[in-house]
């Protein structure tokens, strides 16, 4: 029970389709570790699909639906939260879409569309919790990048590499400004995972589900792909006290992709 009496506010705590996906899991885990989880999506069924499961495990939390991209939706999240348990001690952000485009193909509306979604919402989110854990004097703030953040992976996503790369940056400046208020920020960089957001998003690029499962666990020095648990669990080790010592970081979450040498993760 590692985060036991705390209130974690999960940005992103849906899944797209079926099984689990990141933002899902790691809401679950919290809940697991004892914390009180305000579960957020833009989607309010998957919001309150995830309280479910929460809910059947005994745990307590709140369901709502807000657009990230939205200041005031999200102030009223900051608000039920507080409302509801009088404390944001974990700020989780894993909302994040790609659209397809490299840096003459993509549509200029593609691009702020992703920058809006995958960088402003976290500005956003930060702008509006980092306040209320300043007065607590505490604070962890996770953060779900990408390994495409600090490679090339083979699909032509110019803006979502250069989003990522931005809530990099972004985290980094917002650990050093806090860092001695008592507040930690840190990114945690997906590799190649099997999720429902991933299936979506790069199906187009391969034949059949299974050959996409195959080429990517190949491309994995473990020679396998990665899970939303595996970020789960990595979001709760962050926002625990065992990582009291520890901010302003990146944290591969990849099965050792980051430092290979191989090409496309496609």
């Amino acid at each position: 029970m590692r985060l036991e009496g705390r209130t974690a506010l999960v940005f992103g705590a849906g899944s797209i389709g079926e099984g689990w996906g990141n933002g899902k899991a790691a809401a679950v885990a919290y809940a697991r570790e004892g914390a009180r989880v305000v579960c957020v999506d833009l989607d309010p069924a998957a919001a309150a699909a995830t309280l479910g499961i929460i809910e059947s495990e005994g745990g307590r939390g709140l369901a709502l639906g807000a657009d990230v991209t939205k200041a005031a939706e999200i102030e009223l999240c900051v608000a039920a939260a507080l409302d509801g348990f009088g404390a944001i001690d974990i700020l989780h952000n894993n909302v994040g879409i790609n659209l397809p485009g490299g840096a003459a193909e993509a549509s200029e509306e593609s691009w702020r569309r992703v920058m809006d979604v995958n960088v402003t919402s976290v500005f956003l989110t930060c702008k509006a919790v980092l306040p209320v854990m300043e007065r607590q004097g505490r604070g962890a703030i996770v953060n779900i990048s990408s390994l495409a953040s600090i490679r090339w992976t083979g699909y032509p996503y110019v803006s979502y590499y250069a989003s990522k790369a931005a809530v990099n940056h972004f985290t980094r400046a917002v650990a050093i400004e806090y860092a001695a208020k008592g507040i930690r920020a840190n990114c945690i960089l997906p590799g190649v995972m099997d999720t429902p957001h991933v299936a979506h998003q790069i199906s187009g690029y391969h034949a059949d589900a299974d050959e996409m499962r195959a080429r990517r666990a190949a491309i994995a020095p473990m020679k396998r792909q990665g899970d939303a648990w595996d970020v789960a669990w990595a979001s709760v080790f962050l926002a625990s006290d065992e990582a009291r010592y520890i901010t302003g970081v990146e944290l591969p979450v990849d099965g050792g992709l980051h430092v290979s040498v191989s090409g496309s993760i496609g």
